[in-house]
């Protein structure tokens, strides 16, 4: 028995996303994330301007009539989603948290995977493996998914992006779409990245909320690292002290682009307090251009 709030948070994000998956979105992903190869589709008889190559001579032989071979581009893909469920994701001063922004785009990612025919698995990582669901076809698979995206409590706060890279590499021996949802609060994962990239096509969804750049002039605020638990007291009421946060906050935020852009893993940025749309739009658009 699927549960009934299981279905409402599904129902949910279909109609908030329906336009994307539906229209736009379908489309994009099928032209841009096209399968390993090709096979084999049917025989027909030959026509003026068919390869010559593509001759099939054993029916032709057998027919007395040239045939030619047709094939189909082999569609079926994996889809990894790496998402990031560390205590700095329960932030956001606006609609939604981190979390379910990071939930949610899961759930689209997910269900445009299935609607191509592929499989899809996820790997849920904080600063350990919390989960990870193999990766299969299906709608009830889906379900099972979406499930944990939207409603798994994670025992771990911190973030290790280099283990859940390091898990990955040894649950997906072969090529994989791979979505890496995080704010990317974390260290020592470059190299990592770096090698996963060489096996799999890593894409990077990086998720802020302007307020980690920025501190609102309201006087002695008490900050918590969501992570480590340090707490410490800033007065935000000088100008000098509020610039030297955006400028820090910006700097380590270009560091990370920057880092994404030398090993050529796309880099899309999303913030809580704008729609995914345009940038998920923006993204597939480039990527085909690419191709």
């Amino acid at each position: 028995m699927i549960p009934k709030e299981l279905l409402r948070n599904v129902r949910r994000i279909q109609m908030r996303t329906a336009r994307l998956v539906d229209s736009l979105f379908a489309g994009e992903y099928h032209s841009v994330f096209k399968g390993r190869g090709i096979e084999f589709h049917q025989v027909r008889e030959y026509q003026p301007g068919d390869e010559v190559r593509t001759i099939d001579w054993n029916v032709t032989a057998r027919t007395g009539k040239p045939f030619v071979k047709e094939f189909i581009e082999e569609r079926e893909l994996t889809v990894m989603l790496v998402v990031d469920v560390s205590s700095s994701g329960r932030f956001g001063t606006h609609e939604k948290f981190k979390t379910e922004l990071a939930a949610e785009l899961g759930a689209l990612l997910a269900l445009s995977a299935i609607r191509n025919n592929d499989k899809v698995g996820l790997l849920l990582f904080t600063d350990r493996i919390e989960k990870f669901i193999p990766p299969k076809k299906g709608k009830r698979h889906l379900l099972h998914v979406i499930r944990e995206l939207l409603f798994f409590e994670p025992k771990g706060r911190g973030t290790d992006i280099e283990a859940a890279l390091r898990f990955l590499s040894t649950v997906s021996k072969r090529r994989t779409v791979t979505f890496l949802i995080s704010d990317f609060f974390a260290e020592n994962y470059e190299r990592a990245l770096q090698i996963a990239n060489r096996r799999h096509d890593m894409i990077a969804l990086l998720l802020s909320d302007r307020r980690e750049r920025s501190l609102p002039p309201l006087g002695f605020l008490e900050l918590e690292d969501a992570e480590s638990g340090e707490r410490m007291v800033v007065d935000t009421r000088p100008s000098r002290v509020r610039r030297s946060f955006e400028a820090l906050t910006e700097k380590s935020l270009e560091k990370k682009e920057r880092f994404l852009r030398s090993i050529d893993v796309d880099c899309i940025k999303i913030e809580t307090d704008a729609s995914y749309f345009e940038p998920l739009i923006r993204f597939f658009r480039m990527r085909e251009r690419r191709r």
